[in-house]
């Protein structure tokens, strides 16, 4: 049964998202925050306006999303969609400033369509206070939030440029920060009120919005009779809620959102029990190896003895925390060990890299696994180090490296948010790998295009850059079955602390070439550099073999730090894009309890508006373990992506295996409050 933490209940006062997502009342923001770790969708309407919404909760005091507003009486225009209505697009984040306490108000500043066009973009500072079953919220609001001017701009005694807020917005194309529009121009109040009724599911609300309606963008002005709203919302389930209320005095809202509390996403698990502490002994290690796959969800590379010390070194496939995978093995090398063994050794490696290794008394982990008396002399005796070279006295198992893997499964491919609407592609791939040496493989992918719309998709840029991406309609509907990717890859290390990574071939659907990376990571340290170089060609639209006249040279300079601030991980690369460019890219995330990641990134190159649209780039993703989804365990992930527009400037090469992701073991990360996982 698949569990979904509902931190979110039933109409909970402060944790609705409004009309253009984010938790608010209908128009307007509040103070209030979802809690840590919801992803919330969302879609609304009210006349002339509907609005998809997906927002996320990364941190107790942080909210972050973005939004598609369609504009049902506007149009792109003939010449570049149609008679599809004009979509745009936008961000928004909120801070918390001050919490709630019994004489102080919940406090927050929030930009609203800050990294678009800017068309309802706004500033707004705002506060909360909860009496009982009522949540006040007050608050002042600039631009598309300010446009009734209650009052002229109370910052224009700092600087003269707060007196009057630019028209113009993100660039001339949008997608820029348009620094100086922030908290410029008139203010206006806006606030609201939510009542949880007796009947725990609805949640009545009266809000009072800071826009008049008479400053629309594209000259969309709408009749306001009032700027008093009324609404209510409907919990249905603990995650689903449904919106409807009357706004401006004259137009019906209905609304509906979905909220996902990522952090405490799992599932009951029907793994086979662990092996019990006096099973037989096998036949021989071989049989013991097989046992460890299947129990401990480990691939055995190899099992040596040196003194009294067993070492079992092996890669981690099932179980997401080493210990469970440790406490599973152990059963299994204490029932096959000589007597004379006094301790295990669990060298854990990825793709032929030793990465680390966790030291157990052979007695002391017995007695725990007897009885939780004896845990505390265990957990405390345990002991991961990086010293991975100690000499072998005996080989008692070695693997063959040579092994066949393959698999097959649907795929989903998909963008919107353009003038082209949504664009989908259902595909089969089909993915293979061979393993010549613990070091190095063969690896290779086929997909077939089963459905698709993506004959709606047109080029429309005026960017002078080399088309290294927007091409990607040509690759889609020249031929509906291609080779993705064809590739050969070794790995080594060049030092303890230095790992090193080849790979030449078919390296994503658009490119082939040949390329390396380097990455220093210390051992459990919470910074990590590497360094990438990759000559590539562009690849013929058919995805087949053949190569185009396009080539390049694309690499980048990599930093990661395990910031220490609400588990965010900060990668900052600097190099060249395959179009030329010059610049960087900054990608902020953070992994809950869970296993779930949750991150964006922004792209800054010296192509500037030849980008095409705006002059940068910038995306959000998801990455959740499969392991959440199913009753087995699994260390496979799912990734979810969303980027605006397929551009030119900034693009990197797809590059299929990174050292980062491939060391992720060098890092002790929760093994220690996971020790408990050990007697699962």
């Amino acid at each position: 049964m698949l569990v979904m933490s509902a931190n979110v209940q039933a109409a909970q006062l402060g944790t609705g998202q409004s009309d253009f997502g984010g938790v608010g009342l209908m128009q307007t923001p509040t103070a209030r925050m979802a809690p840590k770790g919801t992803l919330s969708a969302s879609w609304s309407r009210t006349a002339p306006y509907r609005r998809y919404n997906v927002f996320l909760q990364p941190t107790d005091w942080l909210e972050g999303g973005f939004r598609y507003v369609e504009v049902e009486n506007r149009l792109f225009g003939e010449e570049i969609a149609g008679d599809r209505p004009y979509l745009d697009k936008g961000f928004d984040m909120k801070l918390r400033l001050l919490e709630e306490t019994r004489y102080w108000p919940q406090l927050a500043v929030g930009f609203r369509d800050f990294g678009g066009t800017t068309l309802f973009g706004a500033e707004y500072l705002v506060a909360n206070k909860r009496w009982g079953n009522i949540d006040v919220s007050l608050g002042l609001g600039w631009g598309y939030l300010g446009n009734a001017a209650d009052v002229d701009s109370p910052l224009g005694w700092l600087a003269e440029r707060f007196d009057e807020r630019p028209e113009r917005a993100g660039g001339d194309f949008g997608g820029e920060f348009a620094v100086d529009q922030l908290f410029s121009g008139p203010v206006a109040l806006f606030g609201g009120v939510e009542y949880q009724t007796p009947w725990d599911p609805l949640v009545l609300q009266l809000e009072y919005e800071g826009n008049d309606y008479s400053n629309e963008p594209h000259g969309n002005t709408q009749p306001q009779d009032t700027r008093f709203n009324l609404g209510a919302r409907l919990a249905v389930t603990d995650n689903l809620a449904l919106q409807a209320g009357w706004q401006r005095g004259n137009t019906a809202m209905g609304g509906i959102s979905y909220d996902i509390d990522l952090a405490g996403l799992r599932q009951v698990k029907n793994d086979p029990a662990a092996l019990h502490l006096d099973a037989p002994a096998y036949d021989d290690w071989q049989q013991a190896s097989q046992a460890l796959n299947r129990n401990a969800g480990v691939r055995v590379n190899r099992i040596t003895r040196r003194g009294s010390n067993l070492r079992l070194e092996a890669e981690p496939l099932r179980f997401r925390a080493l210990p469970q995978s440790e406490g599973r093995a152990g059963r299994i090398l204490h029932a096959q060990a000589d007597e004379d063994i006094d301790s295990f050794r669990f060298q854990w490696q990825e793709r032929g890299l030793a990465l680390r290794e966790s030291v157990h008394d052979r007695a002391a982990f017995v007695n725990a696994a007897r009885s939780a008396e004896h845990e505390y002399p265990h957990r405390y005796g345990i002991y991961a180090h990086a010293n991975l070279d100690a000499p072998v006295d005996e080989v008692l198992y070695e693997a063959k490296p040579q092994r066949f893997t393959w698999g097959v499964g649907p795929r989903l491919d998909q963008n919107f948010g353009g003038p082209d609407g949504y664009l989908y592609r259902l595909l089969l791939v089909a993915e293979a790998e061979y393993q010549v040496t613990p070091n190095s493989w063969f690896s290779s992918q086929v997909a077939w295009t089963a459905f698709d719309n993506l004959d709606n998709y047109e080029y429309m840029s005026d960017s002078d850059l080399p088309r290294v991406r927007t091409f990607i309609g040509d690759y889609l509907s020249e031929s509906s079955l291609g080779i993705e990717h064809l590739q050969y890859t070794r790995t080594g290390k060049l030092s303890e602390n230095v790992f090193a990574m080849g790979y030449g071939g078919l390296l994503e659907m658009m490119y082939a070439g040949v390329g390396g990376e380097v990455l220093y990571r210390p051992f459990d340290s919470p910074y990590a550099v590497g360094i990438d170089l990759n000559w590539v060609q562009q690849r013929d639209f058919d995805q087949g073999l053949g190569l185009r006249d396009y080539t390049t040279w694309t690499g980048h300079l990599s930093g990661y730090v395990e910031t220490g601030i609400e588990d965010v991980l900060a990668k900052v690369s600097v190099g060249r894009y395959l179009a030329g460019d010059v610049g960087g890219t900054l990608d902020l995330s953070r992994e809950f309890d869970s296993g779930v990641r949750m991150g964006a990134w922004g792209t800054w190159t010296d192509a500037g508006d030849d980008f095409g649209e705006g002059g940068f780039d910038k995306g959000l993703y998801l990455s959740i373990p499969l392991d959440a989804f199913f009753t087995r365990s699994s260390r496979q992930r799912a990734n979810i992506a969303w980027q605006p527009l397929t551009r030119d400037g900034g693009a990197r090469l797809g590059r299929r295996y990174n050292l980062y992701d491939m060391t992720l073991e060098r890092d002790l990360g929760r093994y220690w409050e996971d020790y408990d996982k050990s007697w699962d």
